[in-house]
Formats: structure tokens, C-alpha cells, sequence
């Protein structure tokens, strides 16, 4: 049976549980404060039920270690003992991120059993103000960050409870608040400015070169005046940049493609691994979840110029022997190497500028990020109308609600458009 003693305005309830090998005694406490609102009969009455169920608990062993261990230890036996056999190498070193910048600075000091859903709702709305930012930058995290922190907590608390640290999941009991949606911030092409793109990536284009000075080979300085610079975008880059709208692989899923992962007779593309960044080093993994290995269609043409891509690296690395390092990846540095990770940005980059340089507002293209290009697929798949689950699918979601969450935006303007064609239809009607 737990005591209850009285001490200043609350009440402590101590529960034995017995003697340890040396004969040491073991007890539990914890602190109840009445709700001065409520009458004594009722103070009273949640003062039992409150040491009943504490005594359950510590008896249990729910809980118990919950009370004595903090949110940072914790995350960091989680990372040790669960996150290293259960998670790839890439997704932890992005939970220890979060943890080490955001989260643990905050909460990290509070035990687990005190993380209530009202202090973890604070937090998060926190990380939205001003000034929440560790980079420098104006304004606070947006809801997407906001909701990656909360998954990272989550999975945390999640695994808490698995352990029976805690007897239950405070996360699940938040709701982030409404704020701007994921589908404002993502940022993408439209179906007329991905022709455009597609378009201008084709051309030639032209840099001009103002005049400078020279030193010819006797050593005698001259001038040479302006002029220009013929070029064109690498047949790889310009595959690589079609490959990305067209299927809307990521970043890391397209580098990691080899020339054998490609069916030339069948038109397919299998996605089974991916490049990420890990401690530094450029490296090749699994995919993070099993839909994300899947089989891709590509249209036929695409198919030809990675052929014709393929026959002419072949020949390369037959002419430079030595110098050449690669293995049989389609996108590579000038010695085969795999692509270095930030060079599709960088292109993509380049290409907005050139092509922004002489246009107006409102002629000029988005500056989208390369992630930018796998939002454009699939606003063009639903503007289209494929079906969402066939979306999903092709882009790897594990989830088609996860689908549905960040293309919200496209799903209600094709939604909008089909209710003015019925709309139209009827009008019509005599």
C-alpha cells in the first residue's frame, strides 16, 4: 500500500518495493498538488485514485525509469541501441542533426514522463517565431521542418514506450499548428514552363566574352576584343535533367543509376539504390523504405539517347584506358566516377540563370531547387489525371496519403477543373 504524506501545500506518495541484495530498501516517490478549484471531497478522492494508480505503475515497472532518465540521455541510448541496426546510416546522422541543433537544447533536460503534449506543443510552435532559426536567417522553421523535428521526437517516444519507459506516446496528442501549408512551399514547374525548360535545355547558347589581354608564345602582350562562345549542355546532364521530370526520381536515385539498370527493349528503369552524403563521403545505400524500389517506364526516346549515351561513354573509356575509373553509372565526373552529389543543382543552377538573364518577370522560370523537378512530375501526373495510387507508386511514397499531403495543391486545381468542365457540360444543355 503507498503512504501519502502532507508537505506544504502537496502531497508526497512513497511506494516500497521491497530490498535490494545488500539489503537496501527501495521505494518510488512522486508528488501530487491538489486542484485548489475543486472541493476537499474531491481533492481528496483524486488524491487516492492519483496513489492507487502511481502504485500500479511503479509495481508494473511502467514508467519507472521514465521518471528518472531525460529526453537527451534517452535519444542518445536510442541512437546507440535502436537508430544504428534500424535505421540507414543517412537517416541517423539527420536525427542526430535535428537533435543536437533544435531539439535537445529545448526539452532535452526534461524527463520523459514529463513531456506532457502541452510542453511538446509549445515547442514546436516555437520553432515557427522568429528568431527560432539557428542559421541566421529571418523567420522561423516552416511546417515542413516543423514536422520532420516532430517525427524525430515521435520516433523517440515512440520507441520509449516499446521499452515501457512512459505508458504512452505524447506526440500523438499534438497537432501542428495551422500555419503555411507544405504545398505553398514546395516549388515546381508548371506543365508550360517544364516545355520550356525541356526546350531551351536543347539549344545551343552563347557567352559573351568581354576583351582582355593576352600574352602570345614569344612573350608579347595583345588585346583581344569581345566576343563570343558557342556551347552546349552535356547530352548527360540533358538526360539527366529529362529523367528527373519525367519520373520524378530523386536526386540520389538518379545518380546512383547504372546503364544496366536500364531495359533498352523493355523501356524500364530500376530504382535499387541511392546515393546520400554520409559523414562527408559520397556512398551508394539501400533504399529507405521497400517502396522505394520499384520499376520505372520511361518514354521511348529517353530510352535511344541513354542508348546512344551508353555507346559513346564506351568508346571514351576505351580512348582514355587508364584515366578512366568508373564502374557502369550513366551520370559521372569526367573520369567515370559516379556525379558528385551537388553537381545536378549546381546545372540546374546555371541553366535558370542563362536562361533569366534577358527574360522579364513574367517571362522568367522559377528558381527551383533539383527537388524542384520531382515536384513538377508529379503536378504534371495528376494534372494528367493518373490516379494517385499509380503516383505514389512511381515516386517511391510508402504511403499514398503521403502523396496526397504534399501535392494537396495539384489534387485540388485538377479537382476545381473537372468540376468547371461539368459545370461547362451542363450550361450547355438546352
Amino acid at each position: 500500500m503507498a503512504s501519502i504524506r502532507k508537505r506544504n501545500g502537496h502531497y508526497q506518495i512513497t511506494v516500497s518495493l521491497g530490498y535490494d541484495i545488500y539489503g537496501k530498501k527501495l521505494i518510488e516517490t512522486a508528488s501530487f498538488t491538489p486542484d485548489p478549484t475543486r472541493t476537499e471531497k474531491q481533492q481528496e478522492r483524486d488524491l487516492q485514485q492519483f496513489a492507487r494508480k502511481f502504485e500500479e505503475e511503479v509495481k508494473s515497472g511502467i514508467a519507472q525509469d521514465g521518471r528518472r532518465i531525460t529526453f537527451k540521455a534517452f535519444s542518445e541510448r536510442w541512437l546507440a541501441e535502436y537508430a544504428g541496426t534500424n535505421l540507414q546510416p543517412g537517416t541517423v546522422t539527420k536525427y542526430t542533426q535535428e537533435l543536437e541543433s533544435k531539439i535537445n537544447p529545448a526539452i532535452g533536460h526534461l524527463k520523459l514522463t514529463d513531456l506532457k503534449p502541452g510542453i511538446l506543443n509549445s515547442f514546436f510552435a516555437g520553432l515557427a517565431k522568429d528568431g527560432a532559426r539557428k542559421d541566421g536567417k529571418p523567420g522561423g522553421y516552416s511546417k515542413a521542418s516543423i514536422t520532420k523535428t516532430r517525427n524525430v521526437v515521435s520516433a523517440i517516444l515512440r520507441t520509449a514506450t516499446e521499452w515501457e519507459l512512459i505508458d504512452r506516446n505524447p506526440c500523438e496528442k499534438v497537432k501542428l499548428s495551422a500555419g503555411v501549408e507544405t504545398a505553398e512551399q514546395i516549388k515546381f514547374f508548371t506543365p508550360e514552363q517544364a516545355k520550356t525548360f525541356l526546350s531551351y535545355i536543347e539549344a545551343p547558347y552563347s557567352l559573351k566574352v568581354a576583351g582582355h589581354q593576352r600574352v602570345d608564345d614569344t612573350g608579347i602582350p595583345y588585346t583581344v576584343g569581345d566576343y563570343e562562345i558557342h556551347k552546349e549542355i552535356p547530352e548527360q546532364i540533358r538526360i539527366l535533367f529529362n529523367l528527373a521530370i519525367y519520373t520524378g526520381l530523386r536526386k540520389g536515385e538518379i545518380l546512383a543509376l547504372e546503364f544496366s539498370d536500364v531495359d533498352f527493349e523493355a523501356d524500364t528503369i530500376s530504382i535499387t539504390k541511392a546515393a546520400t552524403i554520409i559523414n562527408g563521403k559520397q556512398v551508394c545505400k539501400q533504399p529507405k523504405t521497400k517502396m522505394s524500389v520499384r520499376r520505372i517506364t520511361i518514354p521511348h526516346d529517353l530510352t535511344l539517347r541513354i542508348s546512344a549515351l551508353k555507346q559513346s561513354r564506351e568508346q571514351f573509356a576505351a580512348d582514355v584506358s587508364d584515366f578512366w575509373q568508373g564502374k557502369d553509372w550513366i551520370f559521372v565526373q569526367d573520369n567515370g566516377q559516379m556525379m558528385n552529389y551537388s553537381t545536378p543543382y549546381q546545372a540546374l543552377q546555371d541553366v535558370l540563370r542563362r536562361y533569366n538573364a534577358d527574360k522579364s518577370s513574367e517571362e522568367q522560370l522559377p528558381v527551383i531547387p533539383f527537388h524542384g523537378l520531382r515536384h513538377t512530375a508529379a503536378t504534371l501526373l495528376i494534372a494528367a489525371g493518373v490516379d494517385v495510387r499509380t503516383i505514389s507508386a512511381r515516386l517511391g511514397h510508402a504511403l499514398t496519403s503521403t502523396t496526397l499531403n504534399i501535392y494537396i495543391h495539384a489534387l485540388r486545381e485538377s479537382d476545381q477543373k473537372a468540376a468547371d468542365a461539368i459545370s461547362s457540360l451542363l450550361e450547355k444543355q438546352p
